[in-house]
This record gives C-alpha cells, structure tokens and sequence, in this order.
C-alpha cells in the first residue's frame, strides 16, 4: 500500500495560496465524492471561495457572477493493479454561476467551471494517468439557504483529464455532493 505524499500537495497549494493577491474567503465548503464509471474511489475535500462583486445579465433577481475556487482533496480506493489506494489533488478554478439574488429567500442556482489540478501520485486503483496533472471540468446545482443564503447545498458532476498531455489519457469521473458555509 503506497500513502500519498502530502507534502507534494501541500507545496503545490502554498504556491497557488502565495501567488494571489489577500482577499477575504467569503465561503468553505466540504465535499464528498464518489468516482463514476469503472473506478471505485471515494474523495474527501475542503474548498475555499473567493466571490467576484459581478453581477451580468441581471433579469429580475437572477443574474450571472461567479468566484475563484481552491481545493484540496483525499481520494482513497483499494490498490488495484497500480497498487496505489490513495492520493491528494489541490486545485484553483474559476467558476461561473447563474442565480438567484439570496436576499430573495430561496435561492437556487446552476455553474460550471473550470481549471489545472494537481496530483501526488499520477496512478491510482486501476487508473494510470501517466502524469501528476489534469484538467478539471464539471457542471452544478444547488440552492442558498438561510439568513443572506449562508448555507449551500451543491451537486457537481466533475471530469479530470490531462488533455492529452501525457502519453496516457483516461480522464476520470466524479459525483460531488458539498455543503458550503458563506461568512
């Protein structure tokens, strides 16, 4: 059994945390995943989210903004022919995210995003994705609940692909579920 190495990852995300300007963190959220298709891996995670004050397309109280959005995550499975169960992935994605104002009660909403992520180990499970890169991709829902929308419930279906930058290209599939808190 081969343990992810954690500091590769907490490396990474110095970097990513050390290169953008200080802002407030205006949500954390906390995730669990599920692997979809051939790969049985579960993945533990904590987000943290930057809002943009943008407001486009605003219709009634409906309009188009978005966030920065960094992570990091445990995914943990069983050996496989890899012989690896484990490994960390930190990332930083812009998000776009059409909703509804939270002032008006109920507010549910839809976004997609995109963006690099980072690997510990570039094999897990069954899964060789021959380098410690991808590219992440998914789309989502969810609603705000509570006092200004303070609390959020998200499903995200999410691809991870190295684009075809390696020599092998398997990509993997994620169901996310997160609950987020807004400050």
């Amino acid at each position: 059994m081969q343990a992810a190495h954690p500091s590769r990852a907490l490396t990474l995300l110095a970097f990513l945390f050390g290169s953008m300007p200080a802002y407030p963190i205006d949500k954390i959220g906390f995730e669990y995943g599920k692997s979809a298709g051939d790969a049985e891996i579960d993945r533990y995670g904590a987000t943290a989210t930057i809002d943009w004050s943008a407001h486009w397309l605003q219709s009634g109280s409906w309009y188009l903004g978005g966030y920065w959005e960094a992570g990091v995550n445990f995914w943990d499975s069983n050996p496989g022919r890899t012989g690896n169960d484990s490994l960390v992935d930190v990332y930083m994605m812009p998000v776009l995210r059409w909703q509804r104002d939270p002032a008006s009660g109920f507010a549910p909403f839809l976004e997609l995003g995109t963006g690099p992520h980072g690997h510990t180990e570039s094999e897990i499970e069954d899964k060789d994705f021959d380098i410690g890169f991808s590219f992440g991709s998914h789309v989502g829902g969810g609603v705000r609940l509570g006092e200004s929308g303070r609390y959020e419930f998200l499903y995200r279906f999410q691809h991870l692909s190295n684009a075809g930058i390696g020599e092998k290209n398997p990509g993997i599939n994620f169901h996310l579920f997160e609950f987020g808190y807004r400050f």
